[in-house]
């Protein structure tokens, strides 16, 4: 179906299915953006939405004329914009004064509505960008409370936050650190991605559940998702924590902010291995640090 046939209902679903897209788009981007990329890829990411929604609005309210509910507009191409610069430089341009006549009478100005237009265009993007950096002023720095927070808990159980670089082996190479500082195990981040797979396909019916994916109600196949975390950079997540705690019979927890600390396998034998959880704190999302001994 071509986008001329499609109805008002039909043309909001699509839109709500490319925003959807786009945050994923925008989400992935702001992860695997570097330190040094992060200021250009928020700025492309803004871009990104407001040509969206302003696509969106373009194509309703053609739709919407073309339905007779709206009037059309002229539409301005690029050849139209290159006109109106001319005119703008002529009408800018210094006058000969020339005397007025008794009898001369002035002729009304011609209302340029195309510039009108592009004005209204411009201040409406204007207007947008201003509301969104208002709000964006107006909320809490989820950031700041939430460190202050992980400061405290830390001092109160005498440990420090030990960083990890942030990225999507954050959460094996924090284990990967208290396995050498708590168990003087050393092991490599590809070998704790491969332990952990191959837990949980050897135990599918303890780990199966934890595939449910919420957004089509179904399960992930268990063989297509240990291979995606054995052999790429995906983020780990409670799952591979359970499964690494039972591989290595030991106790994990992770202290977050707003919560009490949480304990996975309390009944393993091992010394317990500790991590810290953020959820603001990193421009890339979510992401774990080692927690170690202040002492």
């Amino acid at each position: 179906m071509s986008t001329t046939d499609e109805t008002e209902e039909q043309l909001v679903a699509r839109h709500k299915k490319e925003q959807k897209n786009l945050i994923a788009t925008v989400t992935g981007l702001k992860k695997q953006a570097t330190k040094s990329k992060r200021k250009e890829v928020n700025k492309k990411c803004l871009e990104m939405e407001l040509d969206l929604k302003e696509r969106h609005e373009k194509e309703l309210k053609e739709l919407r004329i073309r339905n007779g509910e709206e009037e059309a507009e002229e539409e301005i191409t690029p050849e139209m914009l290159l006109a109106q610069v001319e005119i703008d430089a002529k009408e800018s341009e210094p006058k000969a004064e020339k005397k007025p006549e008794a009898a001369e009478v002035q002729p009304k100005p011609k209302r340029n509505r195309q510039r009108e237009r592009l004005q209204r265009r411009q201040a409406e993007i204007e207007q947008k960008r201003a509301e969104a950096e208002a709000e964006a002023a107006e909320q809490p720095n989820l950031k700041e409370i939430e460190q202050e927070h992980l400061d405290t808990l830390c001092t109160m159980n005498n440990l420090v936050q030990f960083d990890i670089k942030p990225d999507g082996n954050c959460l094996f190479a924090s284990i990967a650190d208290q396995l050498e500082q708590r168990q003087g195990i050393k092991i490599s981040v590809q070998e704790l991605r491969t332990k952990a797979v191959n837990h949980i396909r050897a135990d599918p019916n303890t780990f199966t559940p934890y595939l449910f994916d919420e957004e089509t109600m179904s399960l992930k196949d268990i063989n297509e998702y240990t291979e995606t975390i054995e052999k790429t950079s995906a983020w780990g997540s409670d799952l591979e924590i359970l499964a690494l705690a039972k591989e290595f019979d030991c106790p994990i927890s992770i202290m977050m902010s707003g919560s009490s600390t949480m304990k996975i396998n309390e009944d393993g034998n091992g010394e317990e291995l500790k991590l810290v959880y953020y959820k603001h704190s990193y421009s890339l999302g979510e992401h774990y640090n080692s927690l170690r001994d202040a002492n």
